[in-house]
């Protein structure tokens, strides 16, 4: 019976020191952990429901923060490293920040560039997160105008030729003699156009043309 009770000591001996250190563990990354503090503008026309739909996200939702009346906000428990600051409101839009926390506990907040990461442009810190404008979810539909009817390709197709041929004849008109007759001298030649008779009467007789019938004079005998 006393070995099994030295043996029971020796466990229950193990087990306080193991939950002792990990308690202690707990303390250290408890005491190097930060909080990214700020506040959120609301716009200028603002309702009730705007500060209960206000959700401030950390890393697109590993940590979530919600609104004071006054709007500020606290993140805690936030190991050092880098995080993306978004403020989600189903009405309004806002900009979000990158806030870095170094080992030694500063802070750097900068703006958020995707394409462009090496590039730094350094906000103020804490946080003042100014609404963009309000969401459009629905696409305003076009009116009808009518520059759209004018400027359509089939209208100015007939109207530049009407307006060229009421036009160039006033200029040629206007003009002094010597103009008028250099125009004169580059107007493109005549042509003789057959006859639509004779090319529906070539096309269905395969290109030859009908000879004329010989008219039978009849000679009189004197």
């Amino acid at each position: 019976m006393s070995e099994h009770c030295i043996i029971a000591v020796f466990l229950l001996l193990f087990v306080q020191t193991s939950l002792i250190n990990i308690t202690r563990a707990d303390e250290d990354l408890i005491s190097d952990t930060y909080s990214i503090d700020g506040k959120v503008i609301p716009p200028d026309s603002v309702s009730s429901e705007w500060l209960v739909n206000t959700r401030i996200l950390v890393n697109g939702g590993e940590r979530v923060g919600f609104l004071r009346n006054d709007g500020s906000f606290v993140v805690n428990n936030l190991v050092p490293g880098s995080y993306v600051v978004e403020v989600a409101n189903p009405n309004y839009m806002y900009e979000p920040a990158r806030v870095d926390i170094n080992s030694k506990g500063k802070f750097r907040a900068r703006k958020v560039n995707y394409i462009q990461s090496s590039l730094v442009h350094q906000i103020s810190y804490p946080l003042k997160l100014k609404p963009r404008g309000p969401f459009k979810y629905f696409q305003v539909r076009e009116s009808w105008r009518v520059t759209d009817f004018l400027m359509n390709p089939m209208v100015l197709m007939m109207v530049l030729p009407l307006l060229l041929v009421m036009v160039l004849p006033k200029m040629m008109n206007a003009a002094d003699p010597e103009t008028q007759r250099e125009m004169q001298q580059l107007q493109m030649p005549k042509y003789d156009m057959p006859e639509l008779s004779e090319m529906m009467t070539s096309l269905f007789t395969g290109g030859k043309k009908p000879q004329p019938k010989s008219s039978k004079v009849s000679k009189k005998r004197q």
